[in-house]
């Protein structure tokens, strides 16, 4: 049994007391608590309180700074339901002070994983061009469920992805210069399959945009590979030269035709 002799609030936050105990051995300090502690467990100067009642207490006021704690880590921005029980492990929270947390939470709607999923879905389809696939990946990594998950991707449909991919195979048209039309049209689907584009979404993003190179790009393009690989096998000579020449710039991606041209046409670097 112990008795309260004193109470008094914390300096540096005023919903917080110190609550001093005599056991038997004269005044110390026994624990603090949050108000609403305070008021539902009517502590008072001269209360007597026994082991029972104090782990109670104690264990209430727990999740109460778990509580508190959340709610300051959801002040910047919605978070699911993994990321707060994470966030409150990492602080050391129990697990049973965690779930009651988190239970709160979702009682008082600070936390609603379906909702968090379509916000998450539309910040990502506006501030970068990831694809659905990644997106998801994404949310399956936050604990999002497959129902909610299938609901939130709805909030990127079908004409909106599209119109994504093409806008990214847009600017690496630009980007993409000094390589065949073959390999920038490989690499530029490579990119977007693996920023999560459906094949169906990447293919038509490729018909309705160009990459296509003039006969001079494409040229201008062999030549300087041309030239590159030139160095590499000009230690050999006839036509193990020429093999390997037209085996490696074939695997870049330039037409047969256009190589033995280049080939035969004295232009490349000696």
């Amino acid at each position: 049994m112990a008795l309260i002799t004193k109470i008094t609030t914390q300096k540096k936050n005023s919903d917080r007391f110190n609550v001093f105990i005599d056991q038997g051995n004269g005044e110390e300090f026994g624990f603090s608590v949050d108000t609403d502690i305070l008021i539902k467990y009517k502590l008072k100067k001269g209360l007597e309180i026994n082991t029972g009642e104090l782990s109670s207490l104690l264990y209430e006021d727990e999740i109460k700074k778990g509580f508190n704690r959340a709610l300051q880590f959801l002040s910047f921005r919605m978070r699911s339901e993994k990321e707060v029980h994470d966030y409150l492990k990492k602080n050391e929270y129990e697990d049973s002070v965690i779930e009651e947390v988190i239970k709160r939470l979702i009682e008082y709607k600070y936390l609603d994983n379906a909702e968090f999923a379509k916000m998450f879905v539309r910040t990502r389809k506006n501030t970068t061009s990831k694809g659905t696939g990644v997106i998801a990946r994404e949310l399956i990594q936050k604990g999002i469920s497959s129902d909610h998950m299938e609901a939130a991707l709805m909030e990127f449909p079908y004409e909106e992805q599209l119109e994504s991919a093409i806008n990214f195979v847009q600017k690496k048209s630009n980007q993409s210069k000094g390589i065949s039309s073959s390999e920038r049209k490989n690499k530029v689907s490579q990119q977007l399959l693996q920023k999560g584009y459906s094949w169906e979404v990447i293919e038509e993003a490729l018909r309705t945009v160009d990459l296509g190179s003039t006969e001079q790009e494409e040229k201008e393009a062999l030549l300087k590979h041309a030239n590159k690989a030139h160095k590499r096998y000009k230690k050999f000579s006839g036509l193990q030269y020429k093999n390997k020449m037209k085996q490696h710039l074939y695997g870049k991606g330039f037409p047969i035709a256009l190589i033995e041209e280049i080939l035969e046409s004295g232009l490349i670097d000696q």
